[in-house]
C-alpha cells in the first residue's frame, strides 16, 4: 500500500486546454520537500525535485497471471479461394436470409404505420373497454368486501368456469352427506319405540297368560257341560 501525502497544489501551465498541475509534499521520512507535475502528452507523472522516480516492470509469471506475447506475429497467407467462398456464403445469406426478412419487417411496419387515426381509434375503443369491465369488477369485488367485511387491500380471485364446477360439486355431495345423516338420526328414535313397545307387549301377554288359561278351562267345561245336558235330552 501506498502513503498519502497532503500536497500544495498549483496550476502551472497548460498542453493545449489540459492544465498542467504540480505537487509539492513532505516526505514522511526525512522531512524534505519533494515535487512533482503532471505530464498530459505523455499521460504520466514527472518527479521535478527532492525525488527519484522508481521504474519497475511487473512480470505477470510472478505474479501468478500469464505471460504477454507478441499477438501481431506474422500475418498467415490468405487462401483466396476460401476468401471467396466465404464472400459467396455471405452473398447468398444476405440475398435469401436477410433481404427477405427486412422485407416482411418493412411489410409489416407499412401496415401499422399506414392508417395511424384508425389504429389510434381501435386503441383508444380498447381501452375504453378493458377500462370498463376493470370498473365494474372492482364495484363488483368492493361489494363482497363489503358484505364480508374484508380488507379493502385484499384481492379477489377472478372467476374460473372450472373452480365454479368444482365447488359445486363439493357442494352438493355435502349437502347429500349431511342429508342421509339427518335421515338416518331421525329413523333411531322410532325404531327405539318400537323396539320398547314390542318389549311391554311381550311383559303384558306373559302376566296375563295364567287368566287366559283359566278362561280356557272354564269355557271347555261349560261346552262339556252343554253336550252332556244334550245327549240327555235326546235319550228321553
Amino acid at each position: 500500500m501506498g502513503v498519502r501525502y497532503n500536497a500544495e497544489k498549483k496550476k502551472i501551465g497548460n498542453y493545449y486546454s489540459t492544465p498542467i498541475f504540480s505537487f509539492r509534499c513532505k516526505c514522511h521520512l526525512c522531512s524534505g520537500w519533494f515535487e512533482i507535475q503532471t505530464d498530459p502528452k505523455n499521460t504520466r507523472y514527472v518527479v521535478v525535485s527532492g525525488a527519484r522516480q522508481k521504474d519497475e516492470d511487473w512480470n505477470p509469471e510472478e505474479n501468478g497471471g500469464f505471460a504477454v506475447h507478441d499477438t501481431d506475429g506474422k500475418a498467415e497467407s490468405i487462401d483466396p479461394l476460401a476468401a471467396l467462398e466465404k464472400t459467396t456464403d455471405a452473398q447468398n445469406h444476405h440475398k435469401n436470409v436477410q433481404v427477405p426478412r427486412l422485407e416482411s419487417l418493412m411489410d409489416l411496419s407499412e401496415q401499422c404505420n399506414a392508417d395511424p387515426y384508425s389504429l389510434s381509434l381501435k386503441l383508444r375503443r380498447q381501452f375504453r373497454q378493458d377500462k370498463k369491465v376493470r370498473l365494474e369488477k372492482e364495484k363488483e369485488d368492493g361489494k363482497v368486501r363489503d358484505r364480508y367485511a374484508l380488507p379493502t387491500t385484499l384481492k379477489l380471485a377472478e372467476d374460473d368456469e372450472k373452480a365454479l364446477e368444482e365447488a359445486k360439486d363439493q357442494w352438493t355431495k355435502a349437502r347429500q352427506k349431511k342429508l342421509l345423516l339427518e335421515s338416518k338420526q331421525r329413523k333411531l328414535p322410532t325404531m327405539t319405540s318400537i323396539t320398547s313397545l314390542s318389549g311391554s307387549r311381550g311383559v303384558a301377554s306373559t302376566s296375563a297368560a295364567p287368566g287366559l288359561t283359566g278362561l280356557r278351562a272354564r269355557i271347555l267345561s261349560n261346552t262339556a257341560k252343554q253336550s252332556a245336558r244334550q245327549k240327555i235330552a235326546d235319550g228321553r
